[in-house]
């Protein structure tokens, strides 16, 4: 980690804030003009819903298709994605927990809660429409999220049948795939300028109610993350490795913690990862595998966002968020964190999933709302997601070496 890695990392991140900040205090002194340069701001959105469709299918799609896994790997990989799956729900249900006794949101901004606000749908409902469309033209739409996903996985899982990215098929794929990239670093340079005139409309619409909130989630979401380091992480090492587990984890963390905070890069933190799992004594394949899998699949704190995000607009729109959403919710933000933060782009597919299905009439306004709770606690969420792919390591470890790895790693350097 130096100087240059974390000015790069976090450039981009300072400028998308003093964007919001610098917004939202122009939109409060001076509305006219907020409302004024909305349209900025509009441009963008529409740029980024153009093109959603086509980067999920073709980022989704790639990844599936380019899998490879064999024997022992096999194994890890199915005990890892588990468990990502698992401290993922963790994550969510304690945050939905956090959310309902101290909602982030207090009163709804004003005007907000008046304008029409989408229908949920019954727990049948969404499964259907959780897989599936009534026919293909269904998929084309940005509404449709979760169905395309699920149709670039069997797209993908269909073309490496056929031979991953040694096909014509797979490597017009991954060639897709590059250029939607490129696409969307285009539109990601007038991003800062965008949320400069979406917050300065917030806050010429909405007033003061909106820092206010936004106060109220950054004081949730911060000491909870440091709360769940020193609570959840000592119960997985325990869990993993018996009872020397929590002290061995402590003894290591602190290399992963700081990394993820300099860089806010989950990528970033792999090497570290991979250095302290060496020294604890990790399988070296356990490690190579988990730890760059956990970069880009473990997302406890995006789980934690992910809940926060929906209380939030919730919350903004005046509508209740109630006890028998809390399966609903925990399934799309486990899948939208777990399930596309692997693929390019996975972030802002998330967004679109939680705008699409709980905001389907909203989502011109929940969209960005989402991304900017997402910037503003992206360091402490970086921080669980990267820095955890350790502390993973040794549930995995324990479901592919047995009980007492831990035990056995410890006797052999006290021998040695």
């Amino acid at each position: 980690m130096n100087s240059k890695q974390v000015k790069q990392n976090y450039s981009f991140l300072v400028l998308m804030v003093i964007g919001m900040v610098t917004g939202a205090i122009v939109g409060y002194f001076f509305p006219d003009f907020g409302h004024g340069i909305a349209p900025v701001g509009t441009v963008f959105i529409n740029l980024m819903f153009c093109v959603v469709v086509p980067l999920v299918f073709a980022s989704v799609a790639s990844s599936i298709s380019n899998m490879k896994s064999r024997g022992r790997a096999g194994k890890i990989m199915v005990s890892t994605l588990v468990v990502f799956v698992v401290t993922g729900i963790i994550a969510g249900v304690v945050m939905f927990l956090v959310t309902k006794i101290f909602p982030p949101v207090l009163e709804p901004w004003q005007n907000m809660a008046t304008e029409e606000v989408g229908e949920h749908a019954d727990l049948a409902t969404m499964i259907v429409n959780f897989f599936t469309t009534n026919d293909f033209v269904g998929l084309l739409s940005r509404k449709a999220m979760l169905p395309l996903i699920v149709f670039s996985i069997l797209f993908g899982f269909a073309t490496q049948m056929c031979g991953g990215d040694e096909c014509p098929v797979g490597q017009w794929l991954n060639s897709l795939t590059q250029v939607m990239m490129k696409f969307i670093s285009i539109i990601m340079k007038i991003a800062p300028i965008a949320f400069f005139a979406i917050f300065a409309d917030l806050l010429a619409t909405y007033g003061s109610a909106v820092t206010v909130s936004y106060g109220r989630a950054m004081l949730i979401f911060y000491p909870l993350s440091f709360i769940y380091i020193f609570t959840m992480w000592p119960l997985f090492a325990y869990i993993g490795g018996g009872k020397n587990g929590p002290k061995v984890m402590f003894q290591h963390i602190l290399r992963p913690v700081i990394t993820s905070l300099g860089t806010c890069s989950s990528v970033a933190t792999i090497p570290t990862n991979v250095n302290e799992a060496y020294d604890t004594g990790i399988s070296h394949d356990i490690a190579d595998l988990v730890c760059p899998l956990g970069a880009t699949m473990h997302m406890d704190g995006g789980c934690f966002s992910g809940v926060l995000k929906i209380a939030f607009v919730m919350g903004a729109l005046g509508q209740p968020f109630t006890w028998n959403m809390l399966p609903m919710v925990i399934l799309v933000v486990v899948f939208s964190a777990v399930g596309c933060s692997g693929v390019p782009g996975g972030g802002y597919i998330g967004e679109y999933i939680v705008a699409s299905l709980f905001f389907p009439q909203q989502i011109e306004v929940a969209f960005p709302i989402l991304v900017a709770i997402g910037n503003l606690v992206d360091p402490p969420g970086t921080m669980i997601n990267s820095a955890g792919d350790y502390v993973v390591c040794f549930l995995v470890s324990r479901f592919v070496e047995g009980k007492d790895w831990l035990e056995k790693v410890l006797a052999n350097k006290t021998a040695a």
